[in-house]
């Protein structure tokens, strides 16, 4: 093992948040939350100035519906101490831009109404969360 790769620490970005306080948040907040932080992201990403603040906060549409951690992982240089989120690797990017035009921007806001509303039931609760939980998906085919 060289010096170099020791002193280099990786860990999965998985901060569990307690089961218990993710259904409280939900139900406080994270429903109601979600429906206007997905419209105002829609919105945005109508916008070519707004088209970047839309889809950080799409990407961003699970931790505020469930307080869900990024898929990633966390890279520790041990030497000085600085962390680096590194995101889980995506499709390429001209595959992603040109699906986004074409598809993503007006399919995820069907997607995500459907899935809000179906949240609003019990019977449908589990499906919705699966499909506001892949929203990044559907957007712009990131990983969720």
């Amino acid at each position: 093992m060289t010096t170099e790769s020791a002193s280099i620490k990786m860990r999965e970005n998985n901060p569990e948040t307690p089961f218990l306080l993710r259904v409280i948040w939900f139900f406080v907040f994270g429903w109601e939350l979600t429906g206007i932080w997905v419209l105002v992201a829609w919105a945005l990403n109508a916008s070519i100035i707004g088209l970047p603040l839309g889809l950080w906060m799409i990407d961003r549409v699970p931790q505020v519906l469930t307080l869900k951690a990024r898929p990633g992982v966390m890279v520790t240089d041990m030497k000085d101490g600085r962390s680096e989120f590194l995101p889980a690797a995506n499709t390429p990017f001209l595959v992603r831009a040109v699906y986004f035009v074409l598809f993503g921007w007006w399919f995820s806001l069907i997607w995500a109404l459907l899935a809000w509303l179906l949240c609003a039931t019990i019977i449908g609760l589990p499906l919705g969360v699966m499909m506001l939980n892949g929203l990044p998906t559907v957007t712009t085919l990131a990983k969720s």
